[in-house]
């Protein structure tokens, strides 16, 4: 059915673009659907429910076109590479990346969008982040190391390399002390991640509820007893502290409210294991860059060059992937990402210089 209730003049401008439109809610719907075919449970109703939704957009499309809709069209670049992405991964960052195309809708100011079509667009967009949000929760511990495990190898190992190039050694000395700077740093990166994750973990399992205490809630004198300090020391307001108190004392059996159960933060901080091998192989990749030119032989200020190319490069895709990730705009965390690392490096270099004057 037609939403926005115009008839607006189908001139040769309006009929592209009112076909260009047709084929980008395609491409959106199938989206959703490509993703909802990799869930389950309520995820998958949510995600078909926002495909069904971009189909009656397109369906408004289709009814301002008429007999002009012609054949079946492929939408914009993004939005099929979004498609692809979608059938072949169905990641979070396909979640992230749709988030962001939700944010882009033009429907706003697109004089032959009803004002109910892009209503829906910011509705979708807040749809979108929550889903999201789950994944990037699911993901945080590791990802968070891995990422962070790249970055810090990618500027560490370029600093040190940089620092005592600065202070004039020959190319093996260089080559030596890099690969010695990647195995120390991944081992203290892998060990530092799994002690940091395990102690998460242990404080996050002591602040947890003790599911026995419920037993005794039988036993408890009605007339004085302090279950609704349980409460109210978990956060609750005094009077819903003293209604859920009364509520569990009259039906001790009932399972625990949702609202009373614990987040599941443990899976949100992640595994020790996991967090340290992946922070480990991350740190020992990222570590791995500044060195590959004097692996392969390479020396002088041809290596450098290389070297910091190369580590360039990789801290501007570390950037764009947490930008993506994060729902933002990957350049401009791309180029943060490179001016902090290289910045690092530089500063090291510098440092290589003056003490190898100054020892020299």
């Amino acid at each position: 059915m037609r939403e926005s209730g115009r008839s607006p003049k189908a001139d040769a401008r309006s009929v592209r673009r009112w076909r260009r439109l047709l084929a980008d809610e395609r491409e959106e719907a199938a989206v959703y659907r490509e993703l909802a075919a990799r869930r389950s449970g309520e995820e998958r109703e949510i995600l078909l429910g926002l495909a069904e939704a971009e189909e009656r957009h397109a369906a408004h499309w289709e009814e301002l076109l008429g007999d002009e809709a012609g054949p079946m069209r492929r939408g914009q670049f993004r939005m099929r590479l979004l498609v692809f992405l979608a059938r072949r991964f169905g990641s979070v960052f396909v979640l992230a990346l749709a988030q962001r195309a939700e944010s882009r809708s033009p429907y706003g100011s697109d004089r032959d969008a009803s004002a109910a079509m892009a209503a829906d667009e910011r509705i979708h967009e807040e749809v979108v982040r929550a889903l999201a949000a789950r994944g990037r929760a699911r993901v945080s511990g590791t990802f968070r190391a891995a990422v962070f495990g790249a970055n810090d190898g990618l500027v560490s190992n370029l600093a040190l390399v940089l620092g005592v190039i600065g202070g004039n050694v020959p190319t093996g000395t260089v080559l030596l002390t890099g690969l010695a700077g990647l195995l120390a740093g991944a081992l203290s990166m892998g060990a530092g991640e799994y002690i940091s994750v395990r102690s998460q973990r242990e404080l996050l399992a002591a602040a947890s509820p003790n599911p026995e205490a419920r037993a005794v809630v039988p036993y408890l004198d009605v007339d004085a007893n302090e279950l609704a300090l349980v409460y109210r020391a978990r956060g609750m307001s005094a009077e819903e502290a003293q209604r859920r108190a009364d509520a569990l004392l009259r039906d001790p059996k009932p399972p625990v409210p949702a609202q009373e159960a614990p987040a599941d933060d443990h899976e949100i901080v992640g595994t020790g294991m996991k967090a340290a091998v992946s922070s480990f192989a991350f740190f020992a990749s990222g570590a791995l860059v500044p060195v590959l030119p004097f692996l392969f032989g390479m020396s002088g200020g041809w290596a450098v060059l290389v070297a910091v190319v190369l580590v360039g490069l990789a801290l501007m895709l570390t950037g764009a992937t947490v930008g993506v990730l994060s729902g933002a705009a990957p350049l401009p965390r791309a180029l943060r990402q490179l001016g902090i690392g290289t910045g690092a490096a530089a500063a090291t270099y510098v440092l290589g210089l003056i003490f190898g004057a100054t020892v020299g």
